[in-house]
């Protein structure tokens, strides 16, 4: 069908897939308005035979609503038609923000995301999977106990998720250093923070910055950053 038609196979598989119409539309979230909240009395007097949007503005005005009469018509426009109510959508998250999501401690999640993550995990049984390892990996790092490293890493592998299964081979054979960074407070945090300072440093001359240069700079830098940090300590709070 793709190479008669001269689509994309994905762009093929989304109209195969869709049962309705509405599926394949690519119809932008709104916004919500002052009007959301009465949405559910408008869809109750239609149904009671009430078609008349300045009558259901006034209706709605008694109750507390201060928008426009033409914003109530509008509304119920799709009504007249009959289609349901043009009601908020929530527009889906981007992979970065899903991944922020499932990378947060559900405790220093916000009530709407952890409101919307279970949704969006229901729809995506991959993602789902992924949710469920890198949050058994947060609890090994969390009770710094590499005990359940070794299952962790076989349950990565045989996830069915490429991404996933090449990390685990990279994990896998540096297995004793990351049990040791696990379990330990020692780490190569410090290390990889001077490297990208003197890469920094580098940059900022054009890269052509030689050895001595680049060394006498350090130097000062870390001399002006003790001399400030000396500073802060000394400072009454």
């Amino acid at each position: 069908m793709a190479r008669e038609l001269g689509l994309d196979r994905r762009t093929i598989g989304k109209y195969a897939r869709a049962r309705t119409w509405q599926e394949v539309m690519r119809c932008p979230p709104r916004k919500p308005s002052a009007l959301d909240p009465y949405l559910d009395h408008l869809q109750q007097r239609w149904d009671e035979g009430q078609h008349s949007a300045k009558i259901l503005h006034e209706e709605l005005q008694t109750k507390g609503y201060l928008g426009h009469y033409q914003r109530v018509k509008m509304a119920v426009a799709p009504l007249r038609r009959g289609l349901p109510l043009d009601e908020p959508r929530e527009r889906p998250p981007s992979p970065r923000e899903t991944a922020r999501w499932i990378t947060t401690h559900p405790h220093r999640r916000n009530l709407h995301i952890n409101e919307r993550l279970p949704r969006l995990l229901d729809h995506c049984p991959e993602l789902r999977r992924t949710h469920d390892l890198v949050r058994r990996f947060a609890a090994i790092l969390d009770n710094r106990d590499a005990t359940p490293l070794p299952g962790w890493l076989n349950d990565l592998t045989n996830s069915g998720l490429a991404p996933l299964a090449r990390l685990a081979g990279a994990l896998h054979e540096d297995r004793h250093a990351v049990a040791q960074g696990i379990t330990t407070p020692y780490n190569s945090g410090v290390n990889e923070g001077r490297i990208t300072d003197v890469k920094l440093q580098k940059r900022l001359m054009a890269d052509r910055a030689g050895v001595p240069l680049l060394r006498h700079r350090v130097v000062l830098i870390a001399h002006l950053r003790r001399r400030y940090a000396d500073r802060l300590t000394m400072s009454p709070r």
